[in-house]
């Protein structure tokens, strides 16, 4: 800036503002009389042509710096430009990705991915040779997922309704906690998707599925709505029983019968892979229904929610949870060695063997004083719910 208006003021022409010569002195002489009253008229001149000289410069002076200050503001104004802007969080821009995180979140994805895996697992169960992979079992295998998860969005949907005041403490980040969404948002939400869940399950005309669907509304219903005789949620046993009735019973023999009767219209026989996997499923279910609970202690203890974890305490909890399933990793090993076909035992033995050892060896390196790493812990046991779903197919 300096240099800049130093510049501004060595590029002024001074012949262009310069005063005008002084008066020669043989006019002075020639008449002493006036003597005085000409060095009075000089001095008046010098006088005018100075302040004429004072004018121009500063004239000069301020177009300089006018120029100047335009000029560093520009300079100004292009550095702040090239810095990096906070951006408006109700632009369209941003809008429509916070409200596609904000579902995202709402939706707990841990549950959706479970539910689409275990429905494309039993629906392999049907399959018996090449050719029933025909267009129609895909087609009904999308039918359920798609139906199932519009019930996924109207149960977690309904629970976290049910739970805002909790989740302000156990599970803050969640939409209806943090306030992104009302509670007449969410209600909408979740009755939105319990609307089109059932009105897909009837177009589609499959009563497995349309049971299955009813079921599970049913019991998400109770288990958390706040209502007389409902909210099933505060009792550990009754809650346990809900998930368990949803995630192993519901959702391995409704969706099995739903493509192996709808699909292929085949009698309703339930085979060994299927009895396997509605089996191991139910350590699992049991496993989710205590585990989650572990993380969320305070606010249970706080808002009266007597669950298992409330009553015997994390550590007692978290290993019960391990011991069964380490459990049916060895049943699900037993079954496997029983197998007549050997790619069958080799996977199935081997593959329940190395996610066993993989649960002990996390399980004893975890801090149980630690809420993030337990709630870590709580989504690994969620990974090997969805490796289970992809070594059953593979049972025979």
């Amino acid at each position: 800036m300096k240099s800049l208006i130093l510049g501004s003021f060595s590029s002024y022409n001074v012949s262009s503002c310069s005063p005008p010569s002084p008066l020669s002195s043989s006019s002075l002489v020639s008449s002493g009389c006036y003597n005085v009253s000409l060095r009075a008229s000089k001095n008046k001149r010098i006088v005018q042509s100075q302040s004429s000289f004072l004018r121009c410069n500063t004239d000069r002076t301020n177009k300089s710096f006018l120029l100047s200050h335009k000029f560093n503001t520009q300079r100004v104004a292009s550095a702040i430009s090239e810095q990096p802007v906070d951006p408006d969080p109700t632009s369209p821009q941003q809008s429509l990705p916070n409200a596609i995180n904000a579902f995202y979140r709402f939706s707990r994805p841990h549950t959706v991915i479970g539910t689409a895996l275990s429905i494309v697992s039993v629906s392999l169960l049907a399959v018996q040779k090449l050719s029933d992979f025909s267009p129609s079992f895909f087609i009904g295998v999308l039918e359920a997922i798609v139906a199932a998860f519009f019930m996924n969005i109207y149960i977690v949907g309904l629970n976290q309704l049910s739970d805002i005041e909790i989740d302000k403490v156990n599970k803050p980040y969640l939409p209806l906690a943090s306030g992104e969404y009302s509670v007449k948002t969410g209600i909408i939400i979740v009755s939105l998707f319990a609307f089109m869940s059932f009105w897909l399950g009837w177009i589609v005309g499959s009563w497995p599925l349309f049971w299955a669907l009813f079921i599970s509304f049913l019991l998400g219903t109770a288990y958390s709505i706040n209502m007389p005789m409902l909210r099933w949620k505060r009792f550990a046993l009754v809650a346990a029983m809900c998930i368990l009735a949803v995630r192993a019973v519901i959702v391995q023999i409704a969706f099995y019968l739903h493509i192996q009767t709808f699909v292929y219209g085949r009698l309703a026989v339930f085979p060994k892979p299927v009895i396997f996997a509605t089996g191991f499923m139910s350590f699992f279910s049991v496993v989710i229904a205590l585990f989650k609970d572990i993380p969320d202690i305070v606010g249970d203890k706080i808002f009266g929610i007597q669950s298992f974890t409330v009553r015997l305490g994390q550590k007692r909890v978290f290993w019960i949870c391990i011991l069964l399933l380490e459990v049916a990793y060895a049943v699900a090993i037993l079954v496997g060695a029983s197998s007549p076909f050997l790619w069958s035992r080799y996977i199935t033995v081997l593959g329940h063997a190395i996610l066993g050892l993989i649960l002990w060896g996390r399980a004893k390196s975890i801090d149980l004083e630690n809420k993030s790493a337990i709630t870590s812990f709580y989504m690994f046991i969620w990974q090997l719910f969805y490796a289970e779903y992809l070594l059953i197919p593979l049972v025979r």
